[in-house]
């Protein structure tokens, strides 16, 4: 089997170009790490360093722009809570797995915390069982990580159960680490919102949500598409229905401003992932979003 992390890294640098992924690993130190008081270097300033890092009498004496580096204060450990109920086996909204997509999500974020010498853990799960594996910090570990939640959603026959994941972490992890949420738009219930005001007392969480792949289309199709929970098929005669699609297209949405409000109010930061090509940047944004609120 091909190794993910290289999958990994070839989409990261295949849909970023230099200069965004230093604005990546730029968000993601500023996000992590904070602003530490401890001087290590100065370097040449690149695309996505703060304007206020530079040093101005270092930059004057050089000619060129120098911006001063600090030692990371602390070590942090990066969850991944990733929904593997057979719903994470279907398509995403590019109409791609979003199985890979889950994938990708967790391997770019997992390279920035070993690029920033950070630990990672997974806690994945459906219905029948949740499960943990240990923290790792290399790329092996990764690897083993990704693999692992590629081989639970394909062999899962159980519903997803995204509340029995954040349970399991509120139950059983007490040291504080930044959660990253995986899951797809199921819509959220009152326990969620529960589950989710009891992690964020120990825990800071994101949100990141796989976008579903649209079950009726507007537009007529020859393929037939089927819901992977009933294993039912969409009959072909209502693909392209104007009614159909609106009334669809409501309920998602209303459920999609429930989430973005719920989370919102918890001050839980929150990216839609809608298809492989545009992950990275909005994982980029979503990084710098959460480093700008905390300036």
């Amino acid at each position: 089997m091909p190794s993910l992390i290289t999958q990994v890294k070839s989409k990261l640098f295949i849909h970023s170009s230099r200069k965004s992924l230093h604005a990546l690993d730029g968000a993601y130190a500023s996000l992590m790490h904070g602003r530490s008081l401890d001087f290590e270097d100065l370097r040449k300033y690149e695309y996505g360093d703060q304007v206020r890092d530079i040093d101005w009498r270092a930059t004057a004496r050089q000619g060129t722009p120098l911006v001063k580096r600090h030692r990371a204060q602390r070590m942090h450990t990066i969850m991944f809570a990733v929904d593997t109920g057979r719903s994470m086996g279907a398509l995403a909204h590019d109409e791609k797995s979003k199985k890979d997509l889950a994938i990708l999500a967790a391997g770019v974020l997992g390279v920035l915390a070993l690029r920033h010498g950070d630990d990672f853990t997974v806690v994945y799960g459906d219905a029948e069982r949740v499960r943990r594996r240990a923290p790792g910090r290399s790329e092996g570990a990764l690897e083993h990580a990704l693999r692992t939640i590629d081989a639970a959603i394909d062999s899962s026959h159980a519903p997803s159960d995204r509340d029995a994941l954040l349970s399991f972490i509120t139950r059983t992890i007490s040291r504080r680490m930044i959660v990253v949420i995986i899951t797809d738009e199921a819509p959220i219930t009152e326990n969620t919102e529960r589950m989710l005001r009891r992690l964020r007392v120990q825990h800071d969480v994101l949100w990141l949500t796989v976008r579903d792949a649209e079950v009726v289309l507007d537009h007529a199709t020859n393929a037939i598409r089927s819901d992977v929970d009933t294993m039912w098929d969409v009959p072909d005669f209502v693909q392209g229905d104007v009614e159909i699609v609106r009334e669809l297209s409501a309920q998602t949405a209303a459920d999609a401003e429930h989430l973005v409000e719920t989370l919102k109010r918890m001050e839980i930061s929150h990216t839609v992932l809608e298809g492989q090509d545009d992950a990275v940047s909005q994982l980029l944004q979503l990084l710098n979003r959460r480093s700008h609120a905390r300036l």
